[in-house]
Order: C-alpha cells, then structure tokens, then sequence
C-alpha cells in the first residue's frame, strides 16, 4: 500500500521573487517526483512568507497611487496560494510526465477557521509588507492596524493565530481518495472567522508548519514531512556545541520545549506541528529534514525522526 505523506515546503523550495520561483519549484518538482516514484501519496503544502509580502505591499502601493482600497490580508494570503499553486503544479506536472507518470495535480484555496478571541490578536507579531513613513504608519493605526517601529522605518504586524480546522478538508480528502496530488494549506491557508454561516477573512497569517500538521492529522496521513534548511533538529542552534538530533519522542519533544531548547520562530513551530500530529494516532511519523535530503528521509536514512 501507498504511505499517505505530507510535505511541506519552506522558503527554499520555492525562492522569493518570480523568478527565483520558476526556477526553484522545477528542483522541487523533481524531489517531490522522487517521493512519488518512492510509493508516497503526496499532499503538499508551502510557505509564502516572501510572497504574501510583496503582494501586500503591491496591492497598498496601487491602492495609495490610484486613490482606492488595499487589499485584506486574507486575499492577499489567497492570491499567494493561487499563484504559488499554479507554479508547483504546472512543475510537477511535468516533471512526472518526463517520467512517464500520469497524475493529475490540484491546487485548493484553502481557507482555516480561527478564533476570534485568540490571544494573539491582542498581541501581533508577525511584520508584512514594506517600511513606512510615520505619517504613513500612524494612518495605518487609525484604520486599527498595528505597527512596529524598526531602525528603517515603520512596519505592519499582524497576529498569528492556532488553526483550530480546515474548511476545504472533505474536497482534499475527496481528491486524494480518486488518487488526485493535492496542493493545499498554502502559506498556513487563508485565516477566517466563522459568523453564522458565513466567513469572514482574518487580518492575519497562520503559521504554515501547524497547519501542515493539522492537514496531516485531517487526512490520516502516515507521515508529516517538514522540508527546511537543516539536514536534522539542531539543539543549540548557534552555540559552540550544537547537537543534530537523529529520534525523538513526544516525552523528550517537549522536555527540550519546556527548557527552551527549540527555537521559538525557527524550529519550536515544526517541533508543536510534529508533536500534534504524531499524538493523533498510533504509528505516524514525522521527519524534520532539509529539502535536498527528503529522498533519504523517506527512506528512514537520514533526518529527525519524531515518533
């Protein structure tokens, strides 16, 4: 039988501008290739850090030019996911017929509910878009955004809110169930506020790394993979003795979490969304690993290992 995987790409996977992207996801086309021909039943899902941003700052610019409206963030975050899409599925597309393999590949606007009263709309922290003036960040606190200021200049931030679930979730289950590679979640999908029965978009961003979890728990995945820039978790990051961990167990993931030992923006997020989805149920595994070694790891030859 196929193993069911998720494989969440990060910034490297995919470059920062346009065309760093059309050039990335052709290499990352051909990894997640080498996944397929190894037995995996793909779900993908992706950053969009540098993404988002620059369409954010690209739709408020056109905005302040030509005397209209700038776009939410949760638009912004669903133009992110549909162009990031399109350049992963027409790449992997591809490079699967280069190889004789015949897949349909679908990109879903996803959409995750989150909480209105989450903490962290009171206290934001993600930065988008460009610096700005004073003058432009204080119109930006009379709408009711929120802004830091750095030694550049001004900039926006906006909360972060826990994905609690995935609107999309019986489309995706539906397309991987007819044997469909689904690219879902993009850029930990578009946040949402349930009102009745409509949705309304967050001004926010999710973290990718605990949607992809959640994705993997939602479409009983056997293994959660989680691409980045290191081979393996690194305790003391930094330090004159790093350690690069090969296994660990849910009691020691979060021994080193209550002794801060994981990166709180850099790696702690990986470590949650791994813990969450191998706790989930019996027998899931999920591997931290650098992009060019995914093969290898998949294979169980190298990479972190929490199960």
């Amino acid at each position: 039988m196929k193993k069911r995987v998720v494989v969440a790409l990060g910034h490297k996977a995919l470059g920062t501008t346009f065309p760093e992207q059309q050039v990335a996801v052709k290499t990352s086309a051909c990894i997640l290739a080498d996944l397929i021909e190894e037995g995996a039943q793909l779900i993908i899902t992706h950053s969009n850090a540098p993404q988002v941003g620059m369409i954010h700052t690209a739709m408020n610019e056109f905005a302040k030019f030509h005397n209209t409206y700038g776009a939410p963030m949760s638009v912004c975050s669903a133009m992110s996911q549909g162009y990031i899409g399109y350049d992963i599925q027409n790449a992997l597309r591809a490079e699967l017929l280069r190889r004789g393999i015949y897949k349909t590949v679908a990109t879903v606007l996803t959409q995750v509910t989150v909480d209105p009263y989450d903490e962290s709309f009171y206290h934001p922290v993600k930065v988008i878009g460009r610096y700005m003036t004073a003058e432009e960040a204080a119109a930006e606190e009379k709408k009711g955004n929120y802004v830091i200021e750095e030694e550049e200049g001004f900039r926006r931030i906006v909360a972060a809110p826990k994905p609690l679930d995935i609107v999309e979730i019986d489309a995706i289950n539906t397309l991987i169930e007819a044997g469909h590679i689904v690219i879902a979640g993009g850029g930990g999908g578009i946040p949402v506020l349930k009102q009745g029965s409509n949705l309304k978009g967050a001004s926010a961003v999710i973290e990718k790394d605990l949607v992809s979890g959640r994705l993997a728990d939602l479409t009983d995945a056997d293994m959660l993979m989680l691409l980045t820039d290191e081979e393996f978790v690194i305790l003391g990051y930094g330090s004159e003795h790093p350690v690069a961990i090969g296994h660990l167990t849910p009691a020691e993931a979060l021994a080193h979490i209550e002794h801060n030992e994981f990166g709180k923006n850099r790696m702690l997020p990986k470590i949650e969304a791994s813990l969450h989805f191998v706790t989930q149920k019996p027998g899931r595994q999920a591997i931290i690993t650098s992009i060019d070694k995914a093969k290898e790891a998949y294979l169980g030859k190298t990479g972190t290992v929490l199960s």
